[in-house]
């Protein structure tokens, strides 16, 4: 047989492999039918809906700031877009020109900053400390933070007011901000040393090969690293003392009430008065949407962290 024929042999032909499969022979992801229905019109225009859905309340809550209190008594905010008349800024001229609400802000600044601070710092130090320090018993050490993460708030009302008590911070503004440390580092040392555990060890050799110190190398080397997560940190930590009313209602004093426990009040004097309410509401949510819209970019960037290589 020539060799002209072995290369047209329907045996050889039917046992010879393919060096490229055919398309229809290639696997399918699950994902891609998924994608294709989301970058839908239809179905990016269902998103925009529930989106516009979702801030309905907060253009409510807006537009009932800026009613006068016979408006808001009669009728509902959607009726402004009829009636401007009904626009006025009186409601925050009132606000601001209380002694009792403009202490409140300040109070609340001088929690929320403190907490937010002594978290991402001491949170930082003891999460470098957990990922890249050898010391005796440091997995002991993580599996205690772990569990501490699982501690209701409730629990520990009791024991921290009578060790407060003791310590005779009870009623003060540092009861409120050690109770928010307190309980915002277990999540703060968890989050920021699983970060610090990403960064590559040669990295951290090659540092210690040119003589720099653990202090030098987490200051000049991991803390720039997890700026994203420190930022997204921040934001968490922020955001849940800003709004906290509970601890703050317990553990802080008349003369150091944040804007929450204010607003409390005002809702038990005033029930009716909804359009000094709903004022002191949005301006106690401009300032965690600006804190957002600030650290928006890192916040993204930590949640993208580690899905690409």
């Amino acid at each position: 047989m020539s060799i002209q024929n072995l290369s047209e042999d329907p045996v050889l032909e039917s046992n010879a492999t393919p060096l490229i499969a055919p398309p229809s022979s290639r696997k399918t992801s699950v994902a891609g039918p998924i994608v294709r229905i989301f970058n839908n019109g239809i179905v990016n225009t269902l998103l925009i809906i529930v989106a516009a859905m979702w801030l309905i309340p907060t253009v409510g809550l807006f537009f009932s700031s800026l009613r006068t209190s016979n408006a808001s008594a009669q009728s509902g905010w959607w009726t402004i877009f009829g009636d401007t008349s009904q626009l006025t800024l009186e409601n925050y001229a009132r606000l601001l020109d209380s002694p009792s609400f403009v202490q409140s802000i300040i109070n609340t600044i001088l929690i929320v900053v403190p907490s937010t601070f002594l978290v991402v710092a001491l949170g930082s130090m003891a999460g470098y400390a957990l990922a890249w320090v050898n010391f005796r018993g440091r997995e002991w050490v993580l599996i205690l933070i772990v569990a501490l993460m699982a501690v209701p708030l409730q629990v520990s009302f009791i024991p921290l007011a009578k060790l407060f008590g003791m310590v005779g911070i009870f009623g003060t503004r540092w009861a409120v901000i050690l109770f928010h440390t307190a309980f915002g580092l277990p999540f703060a040392v968890y989050l920021l040393r699983n970060f610090f555990r990403q960064i590559p060890l040669e990295m951290m050799e090659a540092a210690r090969i040119d003589g720099a110190g653990e202090v030098r190398i987490f200051f000049r080397i991991a803390l720039p690293l997890a700026l994203p997560s420190i930022a997204s940190l921040t934001i968490f930590q922020f955001l849940w003392s800003w709004n906290d009313m509970l601890v703050a209602l317990i553990f802080a004093g008349a003369n150091d009430a944040p804007l929450t426990v204010e607003l409390q009040k005002q809702l038990r004097q005033f029930s009716s008065n909804i359009d000094i309410l709903a004022s002191g509401a949005f301006l106690s949510m401009v300032v965690p949407l600006i804190v957002f819209f600030a650290f928006q970019r890192y916040f993204v960037n930590a949640l993208m962290a580690g899905t690409t290589k």
